[in-house]
């Protein structure tokens, strides 16, 4: 269970350990959820619900036009749109135009706000959440959220910098590989399997959440 084995087959696999370092992803520095306006969370959580079960290039693409289509995702405005302003955005060609996605926006617009009137704002409420509970913060995703179970969640606060592990379909192997986890992962079982061995790992070693999740990754054959 020891996680330099796990590095070290990373390595192994990607031709060294500065070509293994050089995949591992950047982590938000202090201050920096903080000063990330709320807008730019709304947009990131807007855009990982579009890509879900979609071609993701194609939705980083036509990110531009999405921006322009909802007036730069301000979660003031959009917590208590009209109804027909949606309507609207269901028959606009510069997004992609799935009602069900378009209607998480208020949603997710007035989560990130009751957050901020909390916290300061959604960044703040970001920042003071601990990585060793990941699984508590994305059940709160989930409940407060609209279509933020499953992955959606957890690739957009590894998007936004915050630091957690993706359950990806190589992580799940890795997980299942070392007898880690033998619930379903999107299960609340199957994650609290994965948190505890993250928080294992991170003891061990002081890595990342993010780059222990990613060298694990490296470990299996795709």
């Amino acid at each position: 269970m020891s996680f330099a084995r796990i590095y070290q087959q990373a390595a192994d696999r990607k031709g060294g350990e500065k070509a293994l370092q050089a995949l591992l992803p950047p982590l938000a520095e202090p201050g920096q959820l903080e000063a990330l306006g709320d807008d730019r969370y709304l947009s990131e959580i807007t855009r990982c619900i579009f890509k879900a079960g979609f071609v993701w290039r194609v939705i980083n693409r036509k990110w531009p036009d999405f921006e322009a289509a909802f007036d730069g995702f301000v979660p003031i405005y959009w917590q208590q749109v009209p109804p027909e302003v949606l309507e609207d955005l269901a028959q606009d060609e510069r997004i992609v135009r799935n009602m069900q996605k378009i209607r998480t926006v208020p949603d997710n617009a007035r989560m990130i706000v009751d957050a901020a009137r909390e916290h300061g704002s959604f960044g703040a409420f970001l920042s003071q959440w601990p990585s060793e509970d990941q699984v508590g913060l994305l059940l709160w995703l989930k409940r407060n959220g609209a279509r933020l179970g499953g992955a959606t969640a957890q690739y957009f606060l590894r998007n936004v910098g915050w630091d957690g592990f993706i359950l990806s379909r190589d992580v799940i192997a890795g997980l299942r590989r070392e007898e880690l986890l033998d619930a379903s992962p999107g299960s609340k079982k199957g994650l609290t399997q994965a948190q505890e061995a993250f928080n294992s790992w991170h003891q061990e070693t002081g890595l990342p959440y993010s780059h222990l999740s990613k060298i694990l990754s490296c470990t299996v054959e795709n």
